[in-house]
């Protein structure tokens, strides 16, 4: 019965203040009510963080990973595992199809939505018409923890399959930095070489790390 009031005070304060005055801890327990029915959660909550040594790592710990911590059963690591990509969709639900990308903050915020909670690198494509609008968004290659080859023949091929007028490069960097390297600006060249014989105009290419971006076209790196 003790716990059960707690869960209702738990519950309550959320409704009434949102998370904005939650603890991590607390975050988790919440979140844990509806994975792991009558039992105390916070010790529960504290191990979490503390084995993995943040709120948002155990977010991005993977299923495996999370049953390791004792108490955590499968049910729950699938919850937990899900915040990220429900993140990407719900970040990318805002963008309805009739989105125009027409600066490069708008272009760089959509990129942003596109690698929520993405772990390894991705490379991807905007398409858009001939009013930038977006008819087609998503990834082409799935890299390794830091590395994607963007290859000229696969984006070739996407871009004539959703028939783009406009293409907009995408991929994130999960290391932290948003500089392109040098395989990037070369891939990007290759790219642009490819796209320019078939007609397709490449508008930017968008780098993304977290929450932050940048364009190498506002860098001077496209032509």
């Amino acid at each position: 019965m003790t716990h059960d009031g707690h869960r209702m005070r738990m519950r309550n304060r959320y409704l009434n203040e949102g998370l904005d005055s939650f603890e991590p801890h607390e975050v988790l327990e919440l979140l844990l009510y509806y994975a792991i029915p009558r039992r105390d959660i916070n010790e529960l909550a504290h191990r979490l963080i503390e084995h993995f040594g943040s709120l948002g790592n155990v977010f991005d710990a993977d299923v495996s990973s999370l049953k390791q911590v004792d108490g955590i059963g499968e049910n729950a690591a699938i919850l937990l595992s899900l915040i990220p990509p429900l993140s990407r969709l719900y970040n990318l639900s805002k963008w309805d199809r009739k989105t125009t990308l027409a600066s490069v903050d708008a272009a760089g915020q959509y990129a942003v939505a596109m690698y929520t909670g993405k772990k390894n690198e991705e490379f991807g494509i905007i398409c858009l018409d001939s009013n930038r609008c977006v008819h087609f968004s998503g990834t082409i290659i799935e890299g390794t923890v830091n590395q994607a080859e963007a290859y000229p023949r696969l984006v070739v091929a996407e871009v004539l399959k959703h028939n783009a007028v406009n293409v907009i490069l995408t991929h994130n960097h999960p290391n932290g930095s948003i500089l392109p390297s040098a395989g990037d600006k070369e891939a990007t060249k290759n790219i642009l070489t490819a796209l320019d014989a078939i007609g397709v105009n490449v508008l930017d290419h968008i780098i993304v790390s977290g929450e932050r971006f940048s364009s190498m076209s506002a860098l001077g790196l496209m032509d």
